[in-house]
């Protein structure tokens, strides 16, 4: 993202740490958080706050909750009124003692969703107001680098959907250099959609990304003279998950498109369609909604 918009820094504080986010939270904004895992850890947490009182002490909005005990997990809850409410655990452990980390927590207007190491984590839906966290507390065994606030109202759409099955015209043909984007959400209980690159003369697929959610395998393949390619699977980690918000960027270079989402590169694919300035059409399907497409 663009420097600009880098909001403020926070390096090497000390833990445990409770600060003001200065202009509260708003959709659209990240919250990353580097550091690393110390040998003896046993837990540590991460606090988004309704204020910083310890005596009655502030809500907390989201309670983000590693512990190391047994084979690991990952508490989220919400204190209100010095009451937790319902936990939801997640069994996933991206963190390992002695390790370094890097957690995103993106601000949605339903939900935080949380990424560690460039992979999606979890969702937790907002169970009260956004507007009411105006606190950060970092807390327990952990060693923390970095905070750093971006704000990027530019990342979540108005809310206004786009209908799927969609299709539309590029503001103009493909050619190097140029970046197609694609903003949405996968819905709750997916089984596939498909994102095509097609020509408006024929019914030629330059380009299929087609993540398939049951079985995790991220297919891409064009069609070509009435008839499908070979199939290409390979990616180090499945980019989807059910009901998370996903910023899909296609950047069409001079012999591939290279694909990266939520700001992580995830795939290369070799052009197999050679003449890009046939190719006109983008056409999206299936399980999500779909919250904004542009041309760069």
């Amino acid at each position: 993202m663009p420097l600009d918009q880098l909001q403020k820094t926070i390096h090497n504080p000390v833990i445990p740490y409770t600060g003001t986010i200065l202009s509260g939270l708003l959709p659209g904004e990240l919250v990353v958080i580097q550091g690393s895992v110390p040998d003896d850890s046993d837990r540590f947490q991460v606090d988004f706050q309704c204020g910083s009182s310890t005596k009655p002490r502030a809500d907390v909005a989201f309670h983000f909750n590693p512990r190391f005990k047994k084979s690991g997990s990952i508490i989220c809850n919400t204190l209100e009124k010095e009451r937790w409410g319902w936990e939801e655990i997640t069994y996933e452990m991206p963190f390992q003692k002695g390790k370094p980390f890097k957690i995103v927590f993106m601000v949605l207007k339903d939900k935080f969703q949380v990424s560690v190491n460039e992979k999606h984590l979890l969702l937790y839906n907002h169970r009260v107001n956004l507007e009411r966290i105006d606190t950060l507390g970092i807390y327990g065994k952990v060693q923390i680098q970095t905070i750093v606030f971006i704000s990027n109202n530019e990342v979540v759409p108005d809310g206004s959907q786009l209908m799927v099955p969609y299709t539309a015209r590029l503001n103009s043909a493909l050619h190097p250099g140029q970046t197609v984007v694609i903003k949405g959400e996968v819905n709750k209980n997916p089984n596939s959609f498909a994102i095509n690159l097609k020509s408006s003369d024929s019914k030629d697929i330059a380009l299929h990304l087609n993540p398939r959610m049951k079985r995790k395998v991220f297919v891409r393949n064009s069609y070509l003279c009435d008839s499908w390619g070979e199939e290409e699977k390979d990616v180090t980690n499945f980019p989807f998950s059910p009901g998370m918000y996903f910023e899909l960027l296609i950047f069409c270079d001079v012999h591939q498109y290279k694909v990266a989402i939520n700001g992580v590169h995830i795939l290369e694919y070799k052009h197999r369609f050679k003449q890009l300035e046939k190719i006109n059409v983008l056409e999206v399907t299936g399980d999500i909604q779909l919250l904004d497409v542009r041309s760069l």
